[in-house]
């Protein structure tokens, strides 16, 4: 691929950032600075595979360096940018679980609210400095997600114009940003790009989230928390459809412009489950022989739990020509193979950093 910018990406260590940053090393020519704080879901070794040293954090592709630093430390972004010299910005850094910002709202306001604003004033002062053309290429993408829009009914999908509704202190952190992104487009002319995707899953997804929970907790005999009834039903997205989404948007979107990312896969938590206790029956059968859909255990919902999310792609399908290559029946076969053959990354993390307890019950 003929793309060359050179690219900072913050929160690269994470489970999309970490997808993009592949992508771009592997398939195209640019050259990326990884910011990331390592917080606990920052994972070095999501880039291995790019070339990154986790333990020393030096890279042995020269097209790939990285930065360990704060979004919301103003002296650190704006050395970044000094140093690197961006052509563009894929910010994707955020505190992203919606139970943990039940049990700790401050760090996502801190970190969505406060960094982002941070980045985006470095950002600006960069841009303002350089020449008219470099202006006029430059990027400020920021990733986001479908919570900002609320919940939805049993029918309808969420377009670029749906007004912001967010429940959860997530959501309501990552409207927040988006709309701080947009006004520094309006104010100050600043090119910037929002996309705004649907639940994405995959490899190298941090063992909290949905999907991977339920694969190690099958794999460890563990029950199979479901909120509620199940019936809580999202729109899926392969985190590698989702990446390069996030690269055709940068080439092709125009300045200013929101573009919803999803694929038409909607399904219900309990049919996610039973689809991931299904695949595991026939490439990791239980030694007794019995399903792993009776390890499912039904727990109190999630406090102001949206009902459903679903994306409307239109737009990013005909102004951008993206289309998502895998389907959730697909991309969720490689997700559990995934796992079954990658111990090496999700070990450490489930003995050391996340066992699969219960986050955000706000009690």
């Amino acid at each position: 691929m003929s793309y060359n910018k050179r690219c900072i990406v913050t929160g690269g260590a994470g489970f999309i950032g970490s997808a993009l940053v592949r992508l771009l090393i592997r398939e195209t020519e640019a050259t990326v600075l990884v910011v990331d704080k390592l917080t606990y879901a920052g994972v070095p070794e999501s880039l291995k595979e790019a070339g990154l040293d986790p333990a020393t954090l030096t890279s042995s592709n020269p097209r790939l360096s990285f930065l360990k630093a704060d979004i919301c430390d103003m002296d650190a972004m704006e050395r970044a940018f000094a140093q690197f010299r961006p052509d563009t910005v894929f910010h994707l850094a955020a505190e992203s679980h919606v139970d943990r910002s039940i049990d700790g709202p401050g760090e996502f306001v801190r970190t969505n609210v406060v960094g982002t604003a941070t980045l985006l004033q470095a950002s600006l002062a960069y841009w303002k400095s350089l020449d008219e053309s470099a202006r006029a290429a430059f990027r400020f993408q920021h990733i986001s997600t479908d919570e900002v829009y609320g919940a939805l009914g049993p029918t309808g999908m969420f377009t670029e114009t749906t007004p912001y509704s967010p429940h959860s202190p997530y959501s309501a952190s990552k409207a927040s940003s988006d709309h701080l992104v947009r006004a520094w487009h309006d104010t100050y002319g600043m090119p910037t790009l929002v996309t705004n995707c649907s639940n994405n899953y995959g490899p190298y997804h941090f063992p909290e989230k949905l999907i991977p929970l339920v694969i190690l907790n099958c794999l460890d005999g563990k029950p199979l928390p479901v909120y509620g009834a199940g019936a809580n039903v999202r729109d899926w997205l392969y985190v590698d459809d989702h990446a390069r989404a996030l690269l055709a948007v940068n080439e092709k979107g125009a300045p200013g412009g929101t573009y919803n990312v999803g694929g038409h896969n909607e399904r219900t938590n309990l049919e996610v489950v039973k689809t991931v206790c299904s695949i595991l029956d026939e490439m990791r059968p239980r030694a007794d022989g019995r399903s792993y859909a009776e390890q499912i255990t039904f727990v109190a919902d999630r406090p102001g739990h949206d009902m459903r999310y679903a994306i409307d792609p239109t737009k990013i399908m005909g102004e951008i020509g993206w289309k998502p290559r895998e389907n959730f029946d697909t991309g969720i076969r490689k997700t559990v193979r995934w796992y079954l053959d990658n111990e090496w990354w999700w070990g450490p993390i489930r003995a050391s950093r996340y066992a699969g307890q219960r986050l955000g019950s706000a009690s």
